[in-house]
């Protein structure tokens, strides 16, 4: 019996004029390879990449394939780029079914950068990543800082 397949999935960072930009690249994981390094390559990135991160952000499933997300950055090829829209979101219909019946790549490529601005004042790691790009990371600074589903105050 064999189980879902699993699509790395990278939404690749950039900024211009103030404003993050975000691309979508996607490939299936194949032969064992570990996700990290799928994602890595797949963003082009190496360790030798300044400033270069990459952190997974969430997962879901979608038609049957488990989809592992992960936010990389600086897009060293920025093309085919989208502004991210940073109010974007998805969310279950009830409290037993926290998964939505689809989700919105921007609402994906938002709580991406929600998740970076999170770990950006509480892992080390990420803030010094973030110091070495400050252009990029001052769009991302400005955002509230949260972990999946921590949009706002109920009733807000």
């Amino acid at each position: 019996m064999s189980g879902p397949g699993v699509v790395v999935e990278v939404i690749v960072l950039s900024e211009q004029a103030g404003v993050l930009y975000y691309r979508d690249l996607r490939t299936p994981v194949a032969g064992g390879a570990h996700p990290d390094d799928v994602a890595r390559q797949l963003a082009g990135l190496s360790p030798c990449t300044e400033g270069g991160l990459l952190h997974s952000t969430s997962w879901r499933v979608a038609e049957g394939t488990v989809v592992l997300t992960y936010a990389a950055l600086p897009d060293l090829r920025p093309r085919d780029t989208r502004p991210v829209q940073l109010d974007a979101a998805s969310t279950g219909a009830h409290p037993l079914t926290p998964s939505p019946l689809s989700v919105d790549l921007d609402a994906v490529a938002a709580h991406a950068c929600r998740h970076l601005a999170l770990l950006a004042v509480t892992d080390g790691t990420v803030a010094a990543a973030a110091r070495q790009l400050p252009r990029l990371w001052e769009p991302i600074g400005k955002l509230s800082p949260g972990p999946a589903g921590a949009l706002g105050a109920v009733g807000a």
